[in-house]
């Protein structure tokens, strides 16, 4: 068994060493990271959800509120950075791991790239979103809670994890499975032009698990730019707003609803709007609070005679 030297102590670790291959690179873990930085509010909550706070760091870039399960446990954690910390401040929490939400967690010109992080000794990991060759969907999820359990030795907490967002999804799809499916239209943002979700990420599977189409799942990207032309050319019958940052979900659908050009687009004429947090449209624990979410917005259930 192979032991190492942690805190001072000579310990082994059960399980290992362990091999993992993520997004183009592999790393092999002697002992399971014990002091992770998370940077993106998926990836904070996946560890949140898995009980790992006493393994984290630190912590960056929320895009909402956390969820209130994981409230006591995230208040515990220092906040490294609103959005992503610089190089300086990442290496001075002085993490063992670095796991990214997003592609841009581990941007090579702020000097957050995976190779430097691994010249400085610290292994990482980013979601396999957004690394997948095609759709992301369940099994991705899957393979994400696996293998991050894994990855801090606690498989059997991954497993339950697993096990109960399949349970509630399975809900879901039993309940919406013989219901017409709405075109539904992923309005993130965008003036020029709409910024939207495509076909490759886990949006686009929430949205079919939920009871609808993605009107853009043509779009081979996990979001993306689609002209205004386009989407009315498609004419959505529901928009799903993510909401998230500095614009309030309101104000998403004043700039629908003035645009002149969108009036005949069933969903804006019929001001059919739903709305997810952006937290819940991503790759992590919420995929079975979005389903569940989403698919009450779309098929409400009829009011009780």
């Amino acid at each position: 068994m192979y032991k190492r030297q942690v805190y001072g102590y000579r310990v082994a670790a059960p399980g290992y060493p362990y091999t993992v291959a993520n997004c183009g690179v592999s790393s092999t873990y002697q002992v399971p990271p014990r002091r992770a930085v998370t940077m993106n509010q998926h990836a904070t909550e996946l560890l949140l959800a898995l009980g790992l706070e006493d393994r984290m760091a630190g912590t960056a870039y929320l895009d909402d509120a956390v969820l209130p399960a994981y409230r006591p446990a995230y208040d515990k954690i220092k906040v490294l950075a609103k959005e992503y910390p610089s190089k300086e401040v990442l290496l001075g929490a002085n993490p063992d791991f670095v796991y990214g939400g997003y592609s841009s967690a581990f941007d090579k010109a702020q000097g957050r790239d995976r190779e430097g992080l691994a010249k400085s000794g610290i292994d990482s990991r980013l979601s396999v979103e957004y690394c997948t060759d095609g759709p992301v969907g369940l099994n991705q999820l899957k393979t994400e809670i696996t293998e991050v359990a894994r990855t801090f030795g606690v498989p059997e907490r991954g497993d339950r994890l697993i096990a109960d967002e399949q349970r509630r999804i399975d809900a879901v799809t039993a309940r919406v499975k013989d219901k017409a499916k709405p075109g539904v239209f992923v309005y993130d943002s965008g003036d020029a032009s709409a910024f939207t979700s495509g076909g490759n990420g886990i949006g686009s599977e929430i949205i079919s698990l939920a009871g609808g189409t993605n009107v853009f799942a043509d779009l081979q990207d996990t979001f993306g730019d689609v002209s205004w032309e386009k989407v009315i050319e498609r004419a959505p019958e529901v928009v799903l707003i993510y909401d998230y940052g500095g614009t309030t979900v309101e104000a998403k659908k004043q700039r629908l609803l003035n645009d002149p050009a969108l009036a005949r687009v069933p969903a804006v004429k019929n001001r059919r709007f739903v709305v997810l947090p952006l937290s819940s449209a991503v790759l992590g624990v919420r995929v079975a609070d979005a389903v569940e979410s989403l698919g009450s917005q779309l098929h409400p259930d009829p009011d009780p005679a």
